[in-house]
């Protein structure tokens, strides 16, 4: 299956001691331009959607396996427990975008410009997010493997319950993050250019920070276990 994405290293590296996430290394077929809208459960195989406009669209369980979404408007565009597969997502921009339950694997998401979007539940494997803007994204009691944030701003992110194995934040801004109840295995988090934690920062057991994040955190690490610090 020559038009299928391959992931550049499948073994795990190790970066000062700190397992690598396995980025994905998506290479896409030559695709067919598609200009339809979307159905539940449709199968989407080889195309692109380009520009197209998918705002109140609804296409729960819908599969995505080779495809390009390239500056489509997705404004409340259902796409509930959806499958997306050795995909590009670039430039895509809305609000209220419901993915919840869906499933990520070997998927890019290049400047999007996103709001709400709902991906509680879902399940992201070596997936890419790179530039852009995603306010109060919701991923609740999802699960994160070989995940990489890299250069995006992520304001308002709730990772209430998730699992994270293996998920970098590198160069990108963490505003007001909510790790509640959240379970990390080999997190990096030592290149977040801004770390605003708003509640969790007891769960970052599992996680690993820069000497400055941690006098940054000290506060916080402090009143956790009822240490007054006072001059």
């Amino acid at each position: 299956m020559g038009g299928m994405a391959r992931t550049g290293n499948r073994s795990r590296g190790a970066r000062d001691g700190v397992a690598e996430a396995r980025r994905p290394e998506v290479r896409l077929p030559p695709l067919v331009e598609y200009d339809g809208g979307l159905e539940p459960d449709g199968d989407y195989d080889g195309v692109r959607f380009d520009g197209t406009d998918l705002a109140d669209a609804s296409g729960p369980g819908a599969r995505f396996m080779d495809c390009e979404l390239r500056g489509c408007a997705l404004d409340r565009t259902e796409l509930v427990r959806a499958r997306f597969i050795d995909s590009v997502l670039t430039g895509v921009r809305g609000v209220g975008t419901d993915l919840a339950g869906a499933s990520l694997r070997d998927v890019e998401v290049v400047d999007a410009r996103l709001g709400g979007v709902q991906l509680h539940g879902a399940v992201l494997e070596r997936v890419l997010v790179r530039g852009g803007k995603i306010d109060y994204l919701n991923l609740r009691k999802a699960r994160l493997k070989d995940v990489v944030f890299e250069g995006c701003v992520l304001s308002e992110p709730d990772f209430g319950e998730a699992h994270l194995v293996r998920v970098e934040f590198r160069d990108c801004v963490l505003k007001r993050a909510d790790f509640s109840a959240v379970r990390m295995e080999s997190v990096d988090l030592r290149t977040v250019a801004e770390l605003d934690i708003a509640r969790g920062v007891e769960r970052l057991a599992g996680a690993v920070i820069s000497p400055a994040q941690l006098m940054e955190l000290a506060p916080a690490f402090a009143a956790q276990i009822g240490v007054r610090v006072e001059a």
